[in-house]
Formats: structure tokens, C-alpha cells, sequence
């Protein structure tokens, strides 16, 4: 149960239109014709991936996870915020999944006509016992353990808890049950990053092995010599100095030397 969601494009003051990289994959038919892979089944259907109504997506992703709870092997997001937000989800809309679970219905406020047909082949009818679990579980004083707890199979947590990511750990902790957290990648909105060799580590020893083939990576030194001159810059320069006097600074990833700390400078394929 992997959930994966797309967000609203916008269109630029010259008309083009901008999204983040993922939604342009999850609309792409890379993604959207992929081929069979019995290791990276999804529970949610394409459908309800594509829904542009955050909560109706949400809410069919969720619903389609807990009915196939049997046969789910991990449980996860991209962003271990997003995947705490569909926790959060979860516990405020528990009562009303099992209802659809155990009616073998969906409920009437998703009108999205994908998700429905998609999700009503999933249910393929009620479900009492299934439901009655679920809520069982569910409504519980505490919630803590409760990702094992739904999904007994589930091996691991996979999202990214890294970065800005790191503060939502202790979280993850108290749900998870005692199951990995799993960070194999380095993303953001504008492009993957790179893959963690090592994804069984504990979350504060995770590294990353950058992929040059995703964009252009360039590295500007952080150490205190590096701040100073960039300091001075700002303050006694015009921005093209400024911008200058990085670019003399900047190194290209051959030249990276270890034991050094670099903020990292991407360039896109669009150029940004």
C-alpha cells in the first residue's frame, strides 16, 4: 500500500505549464503503461492515483489499502508527511471505510466516476468480518502499533525521512509498531537525487549515492571561509558579483573531496 498522489498544475506568465516531477510521471505514460512487476504492486488503482481531488484520492487509496490488507507487504508515501497525513486520515474516517467495506458500497460524496467503478471492482461486495477487524483495531484508545496492527504482512515503512522529513521520525515510530522505516531515495519536487544502498540502515546513518543521469548536480562549499566570502559579497557587491564569486566557489561532482560539506546546486533538463 503504497499511496501516491498528484498536485494541481499551474500555467507560467509565458503559458507554459508547470508541475511538480511527480505528477508528470504519475501522468505520463511511462507510468501509466508500465509494465507488470510482481515486486511493485500498488493497491491503488491508476484511478484513484490520478484523482485530482486530494481527499477523494486519499479516501479511495485508503479504502482499497484496508480491503486487500491481506496481501500488503509494505505501507508508505513519497514524504513521511504525506504518509502521516493519510494516518491522520485514517483515524478520522475509519468508521465511515468500514461502513463501505462491510456494505461492499462507496460512499455517496466520492463522485470522481473512476474512482468509484475502480474501487467497487476492488470491494467486489461486502465484507462483514473484514470490517469488523478493521474497526476493531481501529478503535482502540491508542493507536500506537497500529500500521502493524492493520496490516499484520506489512515488512517495512517505506518513505523518505530524511532532511526536513527527519522531524516526523518519532512518529513513524509510535505507529509503525516496531517496523523499518525505509528511505531509499533522495527526492524533491523538482527531481530525484539519488538511492540509499543500504535502505535496511537506521534512519540517522541514511547517505545517498547521487545519480548523475537525473540533472546536472554542482556543489558550493559550506565551511565557515566559504560563508565569509559569500557574506562579504552580499553585503559590499553587486548581485552579478555575488553571483560571480559563487560560481568561482562551485565544483563539479569530480571534484567534490571527502570530509567536506557542499550545499547542492541542481540543474534540471528544463534548464531551471
Amino acid at each position: 500500500m503504497y499511496l501516491l498522489f498528484i498536485k494541481p498544475e499551474i500555467k507560467t506568465p509565458s503559458g507554459l505549464m508547470a508541475r511538480p516531477v511527480l505528477t508528470s510521471y504519475y501522468k505520463s505514460q511511462h507510468f501509466r503503461n508500465r509494465p507488470f512487476n510482481k515486486y511493485n504492486v500498488y493497491t491503488s488503482p491508476d484511478q484513484t492515483i490520478l484523482c485530482q481531488d486530494s481527499k477523494q484520492s486519499m479516501y479511495c487509496q485508503l479504502l482499497c489499502g484496508l480491503v486487500q490488507r491481506s496481501h500488503v507487504l509494505r505501507v508508505g508515501a513519497v514524504f513521511a508527511s504525506a504518509f502521516l497525513r493519510a494516518v491522520k486520515f485514517l483515524e478520522d474516517h475509519y468508521k465511515e471505510l468500514c461502513a463501505d467495506i462491510r456494505t461492499g458500497t462507496v460512499t455517496s460524496w466520492i463522485t470522481d466516476s473512476s474512482c468509484r467503478d475502480s474501487v467497487l471492482s476492488i470491494l467486489n461486495g461486502p465484507n462483514q468480518e473484514l470490517a469488523d477487524e478493521i474497526e476493531s483495531e481501529c478503535a482502540e484508545k491508542s493507536w500506537e502499533g497500529i500500521l502493524r496492527r492493520i496490516w499484520p504482512k506489512a515488512k517495512y515503512v517505506e518513505v523518505i525521512v530524511t532532511g526536513s522529513m527527519a522531524q516526523y521520525i518519532p512518529t513513524l515510530e509510535f505507529y509503525s509498531g516496531g517496523l523499518p522505516l525505509v528511505s531509499t531515495m533522495y527526492a524533491s519536487s523538482e527531481c530525484y537525487f539519488g538511492i540509499n544502498l543500504n535502505p535496511l540502515c537506521d534512519p540517522a546513518d541514511v547517505s545517498y549515492t547521487l545519480l548523475p543521469n537525473m540533472a546536472y548536480f554542482e556543489f558550493l562549499p559550506v565551511d565557515d571561509k566559504s560563508h565569509e566570502e559569500i557574506h562579504f559579497a552580499t553585503h559590499s557587491n553587486t548581485d552579478d558579483d555575488d553571483d560571480a564569486l559563487k560560481e568561482d566557489l562551485i565544483v563539479n561532482l569530480v571534484n567534490v573531496e571527502v570530509g567536506q560539506y557542499y550545499e547542492i546546486v541542481i540543474t534540471t533538463f528544463t534548464g531551471q
